[in-house]
């Protein structure tokens, strides 16, 4: 059981806390040092006892607020993205805490020679630290897990896609840490497996496994034909004081992260949560499109003469192709690209994918269309406004009206702008590559929009979004 081991393994975080902070108030002094030195030298500093003196609140303090923004929460599947947005909250708050402090003792005659560097050195250098030491925690913790020590005992309840999605995503990541002990279910046989898990009998037998003690969480996989249980197997489990955990079997209607509401006590979950709806949210994410349409066009100019060019000489016909795609709120709106076909009829055109050796397709045209160079001038659509740097990649009318009759919740992509790149590019999804996974990857960034996320996107692009092998 890992219900003691837990508790210890928090303590000692706490201790690994501390150490980083006084490690890195230490850093931080010594650049003080060195810089007073190279820029002031005949400044006197206050005596490294005063500043180290401070260590007696600042190392509390800054646990404290570790502890309120949730940064001793178990890392089993918590993303580094939400943790070091955590470590940032933590230290700006400590930053800004220890500023209006320094600024109400500055009668103080000490502390009127208290370095306000010295402060924001604390900040960038103990930002950096606590996300090194947590990352290596997190490494060794995974990898103790994946060689199976340090493993969380769960019994399933019910045999449901719930069930079966939960074990699939445990056997694949053996450095989450999670044993399954078993499934009750009472239309299962006992004895039947799935992946390996046992069912081990009825539901009616969760009170003699739980009187066991044995078990650290119980995870409730019910169909969805079978949630007037419910009630019933939460009360069980609160009764015996083991963590449980509820899997929906919804996951189809649902997203991931559910944005809930809370009515005077009643929970009203929203079947749809978009960030990007926020006002805020849009605001950001457009001062950062236009800004890098921008740079975009500055950085690629030499890059489009070259392609305009060499595109004028092997071809006859325009430079620039615009084709009718459907953006925000299904308003279509004219994407711009470099041609890279020969002129063909427009009706024909609408409604044919490019195949593998298309004649169509001109040898400059094949090579701006491995490379992704064909797709520049859509920064142009970005600073009109019909596209964004980062989003689910805008299809043609004709297929939009296909694949919303043939694939489930397609018509969601079209709640936030179209973008030249996007979690489905980066992955992998492009060209010639199932619809259905990309949506999917569409439906993730949509449901789980920062602008971290869109950063992290447009890196990734750079290494593996501008060479598409599925492109012909």
């Amino acid at each position: 059981m890992i219900k003691n081991n837990q508790k210890k393994l928090n303590s000692l975080h706490v201790v690994l806390d501390g150490l980083v902070i006084v490690i890195s108030y230490g850093l931080a002094w010594m650049l003080l040092y060195m810089g007073n030195h190279i820029f002031s030298p005949y400044k006197q500093l206050l005596s490294p006892q005063f500043y180290f003196s401070v260590l007696v609140g600042i190392v509390p303090l800054y646990l404290i607020l570790y502890t309120f923004f949730h940064l001793y929460t178990p890392k089993r599947v918590q993303q580094r993205r939400y943790e070091f947005a955590n470590i940032c909250k933590a230290n700006l708050a400590g930053l800004l805490i220890n500023s209006l402090v320094l600024l109400l003792l500055k009668k103080n005659p000490y502390f009127r020679e208290f370095s306000n560097r010295m402060v924001f050195y604390f900040f960038a250098v103990n930002v950096a630290a606590e996300t090194v030491e947590r990352n290596v925690i997190r490494m060794i913790l995974r990898s103790m897990r994946a060689k199976g020590y340090n493993q969380k005992h769960v019994l399933l309840i019910g045999c449901s896609r719930a069930a079966q999605g939960f074990i699939d995503r445990v056997r694949v990541n053996p450095e989450w840490g999670y044993h399954v002990y078993g499934v009750l279910d009472d239309k299962a046989e006992p004895g039947e497996e799935y992946r390996g898990v046992r069912v081990l009998g009825k539901i009616a037998e969760l009170d003699s496994i739980l009187a066991l003690n044995t078990l650290d969480e119980i995870a409730i996989t019910l169909g969805i034909g079978e949630y007037a249980r419910l009630e019933r197997i939460v009360a069980s489990c609160e009764k015996s004081g083991v963590h449980t955990k509820f899997i929906p079997d919804y996951n189809n209607v649902i997203p991931t992260r559910p944005f809930m509401e809370d009515l005077q006590g009643l929970p009203v979950i929203n079947i749809r949560h978009v960030p990007l709806n926020d006002p805020i949210n849009r605001v950001m994410k457009r001062v950062v499109d236009i800004f890098g349409a921008l740079v975009g066009i500055i950085l690629f100019s030499p890059v489009m003469f070259l392609t305009s060019a060499l595109i004028k000489i092997s071809s006859p016909g325009p430079l620039i192709y615009c084709q009718e795609r459907v953006g925000l709120h299904n308003h279509p709106f004219k994407m711009y690209k470099f041609r890279s076909m020969e002129v063909q009829n427009p009706g024909t055109e609408k409604s044919k994918w490019t195949t593998p050796n298309d004649s169509r397709v001109t040898p400059v045209g094949r090579f701006i269309r491995k490379t992704s160079i064909d797709e520049i001038p859509q920064f142009f659509n970005v600073l009109m406004g019909d596209m964004s740097l980062v989003g689910p990649r805008p299809e043609r009318p004709f297929f939009v009206e296909k694949f919303k009759e043939e694939i489930p919740r397609y018509m969601i992509k079209h709640q936030v702008r179209p973008g030249m790149t996007g979690w489905a590019q980066v992955n992998g999804l492009r060209g010639d590559t199932s619809i259905t996974k990309r949506i999917e990857h569409d439906l993730y960034y949509i449901e789980n929009w920062t602008l971290g996320l869109d950063f992290k996107i447009l890196f990734l692009t750079f290494f593996k979004g501008f060479i598409n092998k599925n492109a012909y």
